[in-house]
């Protein structure tokens, strides 16, 4: 029988360990977590840590050579996004100082807000991406069975 694994819930102490959050995110959609969690140790390696100006910086010959790695999620519009989101990290970054504190900006308004909120911002996030990485990222989240309302 399956066990499901609840992924950790931990407070950023930096916008690269929010971004690693939001990749996990991306990532997990379609799988368990914890096929995530047992390839992310290469993940860590083919993006750089997580160091959001290095994916920024990623060209697309290095981000299309991914796609031959048998050791992590070799999807190309998941690893597209990726970039893209580092890049929409650094526009953030600009505006709000962090994304750290993007993310408690968004406190103000409800859940369902919030998940549309990230959902616009950033590339294959839909409504269970949204509630795993408010999840992992410590904020308040309604029941599982009420995360899509």
């Amino acid at each position: 029988m399956y066990e499901y694994i609840i992924p950790p819930r931990k407070t950023p102490q930096n916008d690269n360990e929010y971004f690693e959050i939001l990749c996990q995110s991306v990532f997990q959609a379609g799988f368990s977590w914890e096929v995530v969690r047992g390839k992310w140790p290469d993940f860590r390696k083919a993006f750089r840590n997580f160091t959001i100006d290095k994916v920024a910086a990623m060209k697309s010959k290095e981000l299309l050579s991914l796609l031959e790695n048998p050791r992590i999620i070799r999807n190309a519009a998941k690893i597209a996004a990726v970039k893209e989101n580092a890049l929409v990290i650094q526009e953030i970054q600009r505006e709000y100082g962090s994304l750290g504190k993007f993310v408690r900006s968004l406190r103000k308004h409800s859940y369902e807000k919030r998940r549309k909120i990230l959902a616009k911002k950033f590339r294959w996030i839909g409504p269970t991406g949204a509630f795993h990485f408010f999840w992992c990222v410590n904020e308040e989240v309604p029941e599982w069975e009420d995360r899509n309302r």
